[in-house]
This record gives C-alpha cells, sequence and structure tokens, in this order.
C-alpha cells in the first residue's frame, strides 16, 4: 500500500525539530508524497511558537517541491475537560488540527480522566484529527475510543514515531487500538510525526500494525490526497453551519 499524503510533520518551530518546511517538503517530494501536513505543536509545549506564528500562515505558498502543503497544528489538550491551547480564532484559520496528550502540556490523569479528556477534545467541531492514543504515558480505554471515532467519524492517528523503540511499551497499545478500529470501522489515518526530514513519510511500522489488525484501505483517509481533502472540506462546511 502506497500512502500519498503525510499530516503529521515538525518544522524548526516546533522547539524540538530540527528541519525547515522546505527541507520537510523537499524530502515529501523525494518520496512520492503529494499532500503535506505543516502541524508544529500549539504554545502549550516549551519551545513552541506563539499564536503569533499560526496567524501568519497566509504567507505561506501552497506548494513547495510541487508538494500541496496544509498548514495547521499539533494542538495540545491542556485540561481534564479537552480544553485546547489554540484559541477558537486561530483554530478557524487552519489547514488542519491534530490534537493529542503530551506529558508536559496535560496535568496526567486515571484512565477515566484521560479518556473522556480525549473524547471531548474528540467532539470539538474545530479539530480534524486525533493522534497517538497509544502512547504509555497516558492510560485510556482504546476501545471506546475506537468506538466513538466510529461514531463521530473523527479519524484517529496510528502514530509510527510511537512504534519506535525510543518510545517504549506503545506497540501493544496501538495494536489494541487499531484491532478495535478494524472492529468498529472507524476512520484512521498513519502519521509519520517526523521532526526530522528523514522520517517524512515514513510509515512502515503503522502499516505493519493496520495489515495486522485487519484496518480495511478505505478506512485509512490519508491513503490519497482526495480522500483526506474531501474530509477537511466536509468538516468545513460542518463548521459553517455552526458559525452561522
Amino acid at each position: 500500500m502506497k500512502i500519498l499524503v503525510d499530516l503529521h510533520t515538525h518544522t524548526m518551530a516546533s522547539g524540538h525539530a530540527y528541519s525547515t518546511l522546505s527541507e520537510n517538503a523537499a524530502a515529501a517530494a523525494r518520496k512520492g508524497l503529494r499532500l503535506l501536513g505543516m502541524t508544529d505543536h500549539g504554545p502549550s509545549m516549551p519551545g513552541a511558537p506563539n499564536l503569533y506564528y499560526f496567524g501568519n500562515f497566509s504567507i505561506l505558498p501552497q506548494t513547495l517541491s510541487g508538494v500541496r502543503i496544509l498548514p495547521g497544528v499539533e494542538a495540545n489538550i491542556t485540561s481534564h475537560e479537552g480544553e485546547l491551547d489554540i484559541p477558537l480564532r486561530y483554530l478557524k484559520q487552519m489547514s488542519i488540527v491534530l490534537v493529542g496528550l503530551h506529558v508536559i502540556c496535560y496535568p496526567g490523569g486515571n484512565s477515566e480522566q484521560n479518556t473522556q479528556a480525549y473524547l471531548k477534545a474528540m467532539s470539538n467541531p474545530y479539530i480534524d484529527i486525533m493522534v497517538h492514543p497509544g502512547r504509555p504515558d497516558f492510560e485510556m480505554d482504546l476501545e471506546k475510543i475506537a468506538y466513538t471515532s466510529a461514531q463521530l467519524r473523527i479519524p484517529v492517528e496510528i502514530n509510527n514515531s510511537s512504534l519506535g523503540q525510543e518510545k517504549g511499551g506503545a506497540w501493544g497499545n496501538c495494536s489494541y487500538f487499531a484491532r478495535n478500529a478494524a472492529k468498529y470501522g472507524g476512520p484512521v489515518v498513519l502519521g509519520s510525526d517526523a521532526h526530522f526530514w528523514d522520517r517524512v513519510g515514513v510509515f512502515n511500522l503503522a502499516l505493519e500494525i493496520t495489515e495486522e489488525a485487519g484496518i480495511k484501505e478505505e478506512q485509512i483517509l490519508n491513503y490519497s490526497p482526495d480522500r483526506i481533502l474531501d474530509y477537511l472540506t466536509q468538516r468545513r462546511e460542518q463548521r459553517s453551519l455552526i458559525d452561522m
């Protein structure tokens, strides 16, 4: 299976990544990708950009190295109520909004608290994709997350970076989530979570997990640019009804 879209990548602006947007786009082009998400961390992450950075996306070109760019954010959940570190007026400007839990940005909690924080963020109409639920830092009800994803039709990421040796303990959680995603039929995306250009478009471990779990190709939204762009268009049409 050839994945043509990587929606989860970071630039030097995130504070702990090491490549520029141009370097990431050039790497994406070399690997045959056609669509690239630029999703630097929200401002509660140490070293991340301030809100002014996210308000200046209009200056960016639509394509770099022949690859279409989706400027956005990996917003941080900051409370048990699923609050985010990006104000609504900035969320409305994003081409793509990813949301996840990070140790230094979220107060932590038990499985029920963490699950509810994740699900409350998932129900926010101004988010697009929930990311890396399988990391061992936060115990969560991964079956409930997979079920809710299918009900709301909000994709949840299978994160390739989480499956590497440096993220010990994530494989079992991610595999369990993937089996439940296959069971309930919810949408998923595969993300590299690249923090250096050579990891852009790297999905080998995430693909292994999805194949083992029996996730169908039609469930993977970033299989093609058209599929993910159609989804993002639908999300914005739904939001326009809320904003009326």
